[in-house]
């Protein structure tokens, strides 16, 4: 590059580079309150929360670029009855954030749908942040370019209310892509409900566990294209709906509808048989796209016996096969004759090919090679 324009670039980013800030929040610090920070922040500014509890301090986002992170423990911004805008503990409400190392407590509204954090339009990354006893842990508005990725996140405990209180409630928006996160305990509402256009969801753990009273642990109610890859899903015996993984059940609403499962662990508990997946009948007169492949269904119930598609791999076990399902440890045991009876895919154009592996909720680890795949998210054993 010319030197001449070298420098005029240097020169265009001055301005920004000179406003970029460190925001820092805590009892010790001039700045006390998230609220106060949210008033001061500046574009590209980068707000540092010190750990402590955070009582009643809501507040809304108008950035258009911004980082905020916890700093040391994980902060806890409880809401304690109040709510910015009537929506939730924070309102992001049109630009591009990244939220980490934060959590989010008792999030409740007069509308039942008070959230802890409310995305509204622009594109919004959270990382290792946690939602608990919230109406709804992250809800978002309907603006087809927004973006949420959330990664290596906790949702649960649902409020008991009867106006479904879904863990993650994703309107209809471009694209959602959830890796490597935590849903558990959820009460008449769902897991992760998604209207995106494009959803990735891969290497979670989606069970309800003891207690949970969950409707659907995964439900995509207006289609698109869905990718489920390496994901456990588990439905409690106290679940609230059969149908563990549901597909279109309020019709379809964008340009391509595709679902594809490859290598998840779907396990019911129930004493009736299960809907392992529901796909539902397409209101434009095209059925959806589906391909399933190399899945592990655990426990009683169907899967594929009415959906068109292309479905290969897929195999049926007994909670046996696994190590301690009790306590979340769901790999195959040693023993298992299920290892070397499925063909990976190769090649992997669209990525489908697991590449890592959520052993335990709180462990993740790379699928190193494999001479023998067997059905299921988890290749490891014990």
């Amino acid at each position: 590059m010319h030197v001449f324009s070298i420098l005029t670039v240097v020169l265009c980013l001055l301005p920004t580079l000179a406003a970029a800030r460190v925001i820092k929040v805590g009892q010790q610090e001039s700045i006390k309150t998230i609220a106060e920070a949210a008033k001061l922040a500046r574009d590209d500014d980068i707000v540092e929360i010190e750990s402590g509890d955070y009582v009643g301090d809501v507040t809304v986002w108008r950035q258009k670029r911004l980082t905020i992170r916890g700093i040391g423990q994980r902060p806890v911004l409880r809401a304690a009855g109040r709510s910015a805008q009537g929506k939730a503990i924070w309102v992001i409400r049109n630009g591009e954030f990244n939220i980490s190392n934060i959590e989010f407590r008792d999030a409740t509204v007069a509308d039942g749908n008070g959230a802890g954090i409310r995305f509204e339009r622009g594109k919004l990354k959270v990382e290792r942040c946690a939602f608990f006893a919230n109406q709804t842990g992250i809800l978002t508005a309907n603006f087809q370019d927004a973006e949420l990725i959330i990664e290596d996140s906790i949702f649960g405990q649902a409020q008991k209310q009867k106006k479904l209180p879904h863990l993650l409630y994703v309107g209809r928006i471009e694209r959602l892509t959830v890796v490597r996160s935590r849903f558990h305990g959820g009460h008449y509402g769902h897991l992760l409900k998604s209207r995106a256009r494009f959803n990735d969801i891969r290497y979670n753990f989606l069970v309800d566990g003891p207690g949970g009273r969950a409707s659907y642990e995964a439900e995509f109610p207006n289609g698109g294209d869905v990718t489920l890859v390496g994901n456990v899903i588990g439905q409690s015996s106290l679940t609230e709906n059969l149908t563990v993984v549901a597909y279109g059940a309020e019709g379809y609403v964008w340009p391509r509808n595709r679902l594809r499962m490859v290598h998840n662990t779907l396990y019911s508990e129930g004493y009736f048989p299960a809907w392992f997946l529901r796909v539902f009948g397409n209101n434009k007169g095209l059925p959806p796209e589906v391909m399933t492949r190399n899945n592990l269904l655990v426990g009683t119930g169907i899967f594929t016996m009415t959906i068109k598609g292309q479905h290969d791999g897929n195999h049926f076990a007994r909670e046996a096969v696994f190590t301690a399902p009790s306590i979340m440890d769901f790999t195959l045991r040693t023993s298992s004759d299920l290892r070397g009876t499925v063909t990976p895919i190769s090649p992997d154009p669209d990525g489908l090919q697991p590449r890592f592996e959520q052993i335990r909720p709180d462990h993740v680890s790379a699928i190193g090679q494999i001479s023998a795949w067997a059905p299921g998210a988890l290749q490891s054993a014990k």
